[in-house]
Formats: C-alpha cells, structure tokens, sequence
C-alpha cells in the first residue's frame, strides 16, 4: 500500500477561476475591448502540473511560460492558441524552435534583439518589448526603450519579428497604488506612441478593480498567475473574497495516535512541550513532501473536518498535531494540510513565514497526484 498522502489538482477549480478573472475584464467603455488573458503556467503551472493546466485553462486566450520545452509540450497536447515565453529566448538555436512551434517571446535585453538580427526564420515570431518601469529586474531602461522598439520594428520589416507589443510587470500592485500608478505612467508616456498591442496586468494588477481600463484602450493580453490556482496576491484579501476555488488540496493520512501527559515533549528538541495531558497524532507529510519546514506550532490543519493545529517542529517525512479538537480521530483519519475542506494555503504560508507560491511550487515529486 503506498504511504497515505496525496496531491488531488481540481480542472473544474481551474476553469472556475478563470471564469473569475474573465469576468473582471468587463469593459468599462463600449470603445475599449476585453482584454484577452495569457494563462500564466510557469514553473509546472505552479506545481499544478502543465498538461492540467493546458486542460483547465482550455478557454484561456493564450499561456504564459518560462520553458521552451514545456511550450512545445503544450503545442504537442493540443494548445492550438497564443503562448508567450516571459523571458524570451537564450541561444541562437532556440529561434528555429520559436518559429516550428510559433511561440511568441518576450524581448528584454539587446543580447536577444542581437540574435534576432543574425536570424532568417522561415516564418516572423511575434514579440513583446518590454519595459523595465520600477521593477528592476527584467526590461530595458526608460531611456533605451524607444531605440530597442526601432530596432523591433526594424526586424518586423525584415520578417523576422511578427506582431509586436509592449510590456511590463508592476512591482507592488498587491500593496502599494501610488508606486503602481508610477509605473503605469511610465508605461503609458514611454509606449502611447508606438503601435502594438500591451500587456501590463498581473495577477494582482487583474484583481484590483479597473486598473487595466486606465491604459491605452489597444488590444490588451493580461498575464495573471496565482489567483489561477486558487490563492492570493494580497496580504490583506483572502482568495475567497474574490471568490475563488483552490485547486491544489494537500492532505495525509494519521499513521500514529497517542495520549501524553502533562510535560511531555513533542518532536525534535521537544520544541513543543505539552502543558497538560492530550492527544496528538501523526500525520504521513514532512518537509520533505514540500511541507514547509519553519511551520510553526499553531500552523493550521484539518482533521477529520474539524480545524486544529500543528504541534512542535516538522520531520522530513511526519508532522504532528493537536487531536484536542478532534477526539473522534483514529489511524486512517484524513489530515487536510491545505485545500479543499482544509485551511487555505495562504494560511498555511502566512504562518509559515512564507508565500502560496512557494508551497504550491514545492510540492515534491515523491507525493502521488490525482485530477479531478
């Protein structure tokens, strides 16, 4: 019998949710179209698995990514729309691949414009020039950027770009609307006057209301990410605020119960000690399952449908809890560590001292996955 833990990833909770974001695209003006949203499914589409998201995000108008391998893996399963490579391309050979599988590339260093001057693809690539606005990280500088889109314009005339576009990525629309509209203005002034559709909008930058109706009314992609799967951007906004699902539900199995008494130690260096007697039991997840390891005594939990807690430091493969609240559990009973019928992840990862994202994406490939 395999070890009683489990990863079930919801496609219905997928599609739910883009149904969410979509309908946060409404136009504000009869002039102005619905933005079209590029699914964004980096890192294994957040743990979630790629073929699933290419299944629960079928409606979407395009994919984001990072990997040219998990491109074609999308193409090769079917995905017939838009995909977008968020940091473009890395060699000369890549381009050949860009064009047999037309993937579109996110162009934001003049290493990248070089290669393509050396190019003679077949067939254009679409391109998306991005603009570093306050992000500092990816893009080119406000005063390279209008020569960088000449140059872009210059490899459309040749046909070895297509389309083309402009972007950018908010640094802190989850917290901070002055820095954000900063940066929109930056956009705004550095692109107004050059042709092409834009991209601009995150997740977080998609939840807040009207944000991407401030921009030029041109064709516009959003890129929205974590609000996909279920969790937040906010530190303040719960996901079920904007009603969305989760879509990824962690849980295990008790393999241990036991009755303690009163100052007995709990796990490594008794980092827990109990300060009457209780029952505690233990749960088949440890940090090696992607658990998070700094969880902290208190950490929420679902045992058997009723909320409790985690009691002193995680184990590689175990963690333990406070039974208090639920007397009725036994070996066998379902410990919901994050989820459906279980606490969020971003409660989870709040206690941790961490992010959603970053549980999501650590979710070991050791733990068996179901798709509902």
């Amino acid at each position: 019998m395999p070890r009683p833990i489990l990863a079930r990833i919801s496609l219905s909770a997928l599609s739910h949710n883009l149904e969410v974001v979509t309908r946060q695209l409404k136009p504000a003006a009869a002039h102005r179209p619905r933005p079209l949203v590029w699914a964004v499914i980096k890192a294994n589409a957040y743990g979630h698995g790629i073929l699933n998201a290419v299944r629960g995000f079928s409606r979407a108008d395009g994919l984001a990514m990072l990997d040219i391998d998990e491109a074609v893996r999308c193409r090769q399963a079917g995905w017939t729309k838009p995909i977008l490579l968020l940091e473009g391309f890395f060699e000369p050979d890549d381009i050949a691949i860009l064009e047999q599988y037309r993937i579109s590339i996110a162009v934001h260093h003049q290493s990248q414009l070089d290669m393509l001057s050396q190019a003679r693809p077949r067939q254009p690539i679409d391109a998306l020039i991005k603009l570093n606005t306050g992000m500092n990280r990816l893009g080119f500088p406000a005063a390279q950027y209008a020569n960088a889109y000449r140059q872009a314009i210059g490899l459309q005339e040749q046909r070895i770009l297509g389309s083309l576009g402009k972007m950018t990525h908010f640094a802190r629309a989850d917290d901070d609307a002055a820095v954000t509209r900063e940066q929109i203005d930056l956009f705004d002034n550095m692109t107004r006057d050059l042709p092409g559709k834009v991209s601009v909008c995150n997740s977080a930058g998609t939840l807040t209301a009207g944000l991407w109706s401030t921009l030029e009314p041109v064709e516009q992609w959003i890129r929205p990410g974590i609000c996909l799967y279920g969790a937040t951007p906010f530190d303040d906004k719960p996901a079920s605020d904007f009603g969305l699902l989760p879509a990824m539900t962690l849980s295990a199995a008790l393999i241990s119960v036991r009755r303690i008494e009163a100052g007995a130690g709990v796990g490594y260096g008794h980092a827990f000690v109990a300060p009457e007697a209780m029952t505690i039991g233990v749960a088949a997840c440890g940090y090696a399952d992607g658990y998070p390891r700094h969880a902290p005594t208190g950490t929420p939990v679902c045992v058997d449908g009723v909320m409790t807690r985690t009691l002193g430091r995680l184990s590689m493969d175990m963690l333990i809890v406070d039974l208090s609240p639920a007397p009725q559990a036994h070996v066998g009973s379902q410990v919901v560590l994050w989820g459906e019928g279980g606490p969020s992840i971003d409660a989870v990862a709040r206690a941790a001292g961490t992010l959603g994202y970053e549980l999501m994406c650590a979710v070991a490939p050791r733990v068996p996955v179901v798709v509902v």
